[in-house]
């Protein structure tokens, strides 16, 4: 009993550390970031997500995979231009802007955290 209660605490501190860290990095990206319109590209064949490509202030141009999959609302059709930042140092970490996606981070946070809490109670009250 005492080994599933460690592995659910574990299990929690996972999905709590990649949500923290999807936040951090978000958050990082889109404050300290540049900003550039990227234009979308089609998606490969066997990919799920398209291309985006865009252009760095020092004139580099860079071709990133998707960080969100097109849906309904935001259809990421060949040919539409999308505002991203990214990260000056490495232009291959951006972020979509105006999806982001926090809340799917913030959901790894809470879950972890219960995860992580009901893991802790379990190995009290297994000792």
């Amino acid at each position: 009993m005492v080994v599933l209660a460690v592995v659910t605490a574990l299990g929690g501190l996972v999905a709590l550390l990649a949500g923290a860290y999807g936040l951090r990095r978000t958050r990082r990206i889109t404050t300290a970031g540049e900003v550039a319109d990227a234009l979308v590209k089609a998606v490969p064949p066997g990919a799920e997500r398209p291309t985006l490509q865009f252009g760095t202030g020092d004139g580099r141009v860079v071709e990133v995979v998707s960080p969100v999959p097109p849906s309904d609302t935001f259809p990421l059709a060949a040919g539409d231009r999308v505002r991203v930042a990214y990260d000056s140092d490495d232009p291959r970490e951006a972020v979509v802007l105006g999806r982001e996606r926090r809340g799917v981070d913030r959901g790894f946070v809470g879950a972890g955290a219960a995860v992580l809490a009901l893991g802790l109670v379990l190995v009290v009250l297994a000792w």
